[in-house]
């Protein structure tokens, strides 16, 4: 029976529409507890089932369509969504459901992960979803999140050094988000120092302009990454549904993955690459000759 007392209380309603990742570590597991320790409400709509592990990914099971679109329709029409995060859409058929839905229940706030390639290589999608993203999502998107893999099969040349990031994220913005973060973790190991780049539209005098900001920050030496990419974005779409502007909401958020990534070094998950430690600041993990270092 619904109680009829008057509610009070008032928290971040964070929607993720991604895939399941069976180890925990990355996908609608690690979106829910990233919002979750953000202290947003997150609720979840699954588009694929992957049997996944940190030794890679050995098995993809699409969702039904119509199942897809059900669960969409079951959160929009009873609890509300404050904000929207894409994963995984590992279909350009998954693609254009899940943006036809969201039109209809007037989503306004999209963060989307363009997930096309797991880190271990195995493909999540292709040419083919990623034009289906161009044309039905992009254009909706508050913000996109691409890795420099993922920018360069959106734009279909290599996007690997800092140098290329100003042009590609123009062209990237081009194609109809409001914003572009490129994520700069993919580039390669003798950069110590990484740099994710933000490029947004904004209105000054009722004039539409242009801005960018670079953010640069310490590689965390550690091999435990798994599902850092999901994270950020589930990070940035919670600080952004929590009221902060989309520079700050960046800033934080990366705050977060570092020291995620930081506390999971100390992790021992799986035979391979674990992920970062998305609860370190309920559950510290560094050992005793560790403490005050970090």
């Amino acid at each position: 029976m619904k109680t009829t007392l008057p509610t009070s209380v008032k928290i971040a309603k964070v929607l993720t529409i991604a895939g399941s990742d069976s180890g925990g570590g990355a996908g609608l597991q690690a979106d829910l507890k990233v919002i979750t320790a953000l202290g947003g409400y997150g609720m979840s709509v699954v588009t694929a089932i992957t049997a996944q592990n940190t030794l890679g990914v050995s098995r993809i099971q699409d969702i039904d369509l119509d199942v897809i679109e059900a669960q969409i329709d079951a959160i929009f029409l009873d609890i509300g969504v404050d904000i929207v995060k894409i994963g995984m859409l590992a279909s350009p058929e998954i693609v254009r459901t899940v943006a036809s839905a969201l039109k209809r229940h007037g989503a306004k706030k999209i963060v989307l992960d363009p997930v096309l390639r797991a880190t271990s290589g195995a493909s999540l999608g292709g040419d083919d979803t990623a034009q289906a993203m161009i044309t039905y999502l992009f254009p909706m998107a508050s913000l996109i999140t691409p890795n420099l893999d993922e920018a360069s099969l959106l734009l279909g040349r290599e996007i690997a050094t800092v140098a290329d990031f100003t042009l590609a994220a123009q062209e990237l913005l081009d194609m109809g988000p409001q914003a572009v973060l490129i994520k700069g973790g993919h580039l390669d190991a003798t950069h110590t120092q990484l740099t994710d780049f933000l490029m947004w539209r904004t209105l000054e005098d009722n004039l539409e302009i242009v801005q960018s900001k670079e953010f640069k920050h310490y590689r965390v030496n550690t091999a435990n990454t798994h599902g850092t990419g999901c994270s950020l974005s589930s990070a940035i779409a919670t600080y952004l549904a929590d009221g902060h502007d989309l520079a700050h909401s960046v800033a934080k958020a990366i705050a977060y993955v570092e020291a995620g990534l930081e506390a999971g070094r100390f992790l021992s998950i799986g035979e391979g690459p674990g992920p970062l430690w998305h609860m370190h600041a309920f559950y510290p993990t560094a050992l005793p000759e560790e403490e005050g270092k970090y």
